[in-house]
């Protein structure tokens, strides 16, 4: 089905389109000239983006001003999503992350509740602000051995312990597709007088259709990052921060996104920011239809599979659907928001499979479907994670069905008596048992002094004092940051990562043979 967008609909869109029809002669930035610098070459495609890769022209407005195209493409964007103030992004969600941060944190030493399992551009962020991280242990999901949110019962008492926190953020939902209540946390949040921040990079499209799960700006959070890009249709590195509530400092806000975005953006990106709200906004629900489709028709084809399993199957398992912490209401089987899926926070675009035997491991299954030519999300040592989204179609989930078939008969059948279910796994997110609220951790942007560290082998890391961050990506979730602790159950995570083929960033050694380590066991960020 071919989509006609009405130009109104799409204002900076528009804007551009005539920006190309007009044809004006160039005489200012990109050197490119409109792609004529590529006319004589094989681009092809990329010629064609370069005509609207334009610049803060007459008519084009500013990014870091906006006062027409481009306010208005923002504020269309509010109305749709559910804001009061929507900014757009071109550094992906990580460049919201760091805005967010700066903003609640504005003064060196404050204070800010974090989820343990954050994204790398938040501890970024915390580095930036030179503050100190409060982190608040995630709840483990009981189907899979995963870590999802803070209960609200740990939000509570962090609130409780540090009532000079600037605010609390959560990352929701998970790489998984997992997540939780968020209202809980906000009202928290607000009776204590500061905002709930929200890193909903993997959730842009919650709330746009019933079958999905509530967003979180519907449950009351203050500021909330959503990478556009990912699960809906703008183009990589195209994301919005969304704001509502008087518990952020937007004139604040505004000069920390100067600070961390480019002052030259790219209007490719900010325009398919624009035409994906346009597009979801004509079509409604309807822009799900098909894919949504899709999707139950992976769940219902991977219900005749032996051997590869999903881990909702797990979690519709449980009496409770692997929420009870939460308290959620599963009467019937069915989400609150009318979702047939019988988790209500698990998002239907997000499947995860693993070998029911654990032969298999989640990079060995990825391997396998990529030489099927079918390339999933991520994996680690246990699970492969597959990302649909608006763009999937029947023919793509079919051809997938029929790559899982062939691997299964390569893989053997598994009897139900020799399955292994995915709960007694470890998984590379379950956090290790530390109390549910740290002490302060001070961040700051100083680097370890060489004297001070020294390199040894992995194997010989347990008790030893972290002296750099260690970072499997996927999902780009730190498992040790300089100057924690090196427990025996971070190491045998971090070994069996290794040994299962993970990649590691902010590393030396990127193979993880060895890692560096501080030379005095007692040092702490805050002595230097």
């Amino acid at each position: 089905m071919v989509r006609k967008l009405h130009a109104v609909e799409a204002p900076l869109w528009e804007a551009l389109q005539r920006y190309r029809e007009n044809k004006d002669v160039s005489f200012h930035v990109p050197g490119h000239k409109n792609g004529k610098m590529y006319a004589r070459s094989s681009s092809g495609p990329l010629q064609d983006v370069l005509t609207i890769d334009a610049t803060e022209i007459t008519g084009l407005d500013d990014l870091h001003h906006p006062e027409g195209v481009i306010e208005e493409a923002q504020k269309r964007a509010a109305r749709f999503f559910g804001a009061e103030e929507t900014y757009f992004l071109v550094g992906g969600s990580t460049s919201g992350n760091l805005a967010l941060i700066l903003t609640a944190c504005s003064q060196p030493g404050d204070v800010l509740l974090v989820q343990r399992n954050v994204h790398k551009s938040v501890l970024h962020g915390l580095m930036l602000a030179r503050a100190r991280a409060v982190f608040l242990a995630p709840e483990v999901d009981g189907a899979s051995g995963l870590a999802t949110m803070p209960s609200p019962e740990t939000v509570g008492e962090a609130l409780r312990r540090y009532p000079g926190a600037k605010g609390v953020l959560v990352t929701h939902p998970n790489y998984y597709g997992m997540g939780a209540p968020l209202a809980p946390l906000a009202a928290l949040c607000h009776a204590a007088g500061v905002p709930l921040l929200v890193d909903e990079a993997h959730g842009a499209h919650y709330g746009l259709a019933a079958e999905l799960p509530r967003g979180a700006l519907s449950q009351g959070a203050d500021g909330v990052v959503q990478s556009t890009h990912k699960m809906l249709g703008a183009m990589t590195m195209g994301a919005m921060l969304h704001v509502q509530g008087g518990l952020l400092n937007r004139s604040l806000l505004r000069q920390r996104l100067a600070m961390v975005q480019s002052s030259s953006p790219s209007y490719p990106i900010m325009a398919s920011l624009d035409l994906c709200r346009s597009l979801l906004e004509q079509e409604g629900p309807a822009a799900f239809a098909e894919s949504l489709s899709a999707a139950a028709r992976l769940r219902e084809g991977l219900r005749e599979l032996t051997r590869i399993g999903s881990l909702e199957e797990e979690v519709s398992n449980l009496p409770d659907g692997g929420n009870k912490k939460y308290g959620s209401n599963l009467e019937g089987g069915s989400a609150p928001n009318g979702s047939p899926y019988p988790h209500p926070y698990q998002d239907p675009y997000k499947v995860v499979l693993y070998d029911r035997l654990g032969q298999w491991s989640g990079y060995k299954l990825q391997e396998h479907l990529e030489r099927h030519q079918c390339v999933p999300e991520m994996s680690d040592e246990r699970y492969t994670v597959l990302a649909l989204g608006p763009g999937t179609t029947a023919g793509d989930v079919n051809h997938l069905l029929e790559v899982l078939h062939t691997l299964e008969a390569e893989m053997g059948y598994c009897p139900e008596d020799q399955a292994k279910p995915a709960a007694s796994f470890v998984s590379t997110w379950n956090i290790r048992g530390a109390e549910s609220v740290s002490q302060p951790v001070a961040f700051d942007l100083s680097p370890s002094v060489e004297e001070e560290t020294e390199h040894i082998p992995l194997e010989q890391g347990e008790g030893k004092k972290a002296a750099e961050m260690v970072i499997p990506y996927p999902p780009g979730i730190p498992l040790l940051y300089p100057g924690e602790t090196i427990t025996a159950e971070t190491l045998a995570r971090l070994i069996a990562l290794r040994e299962a083929g993970s990649r590691f960033q902010a590393v030396k050694d990127s193979s993880l043979q060895h890692i560096q380590v501080y030379l005095n066991e007692d040092y702490t960020p805050e002595e230097r």
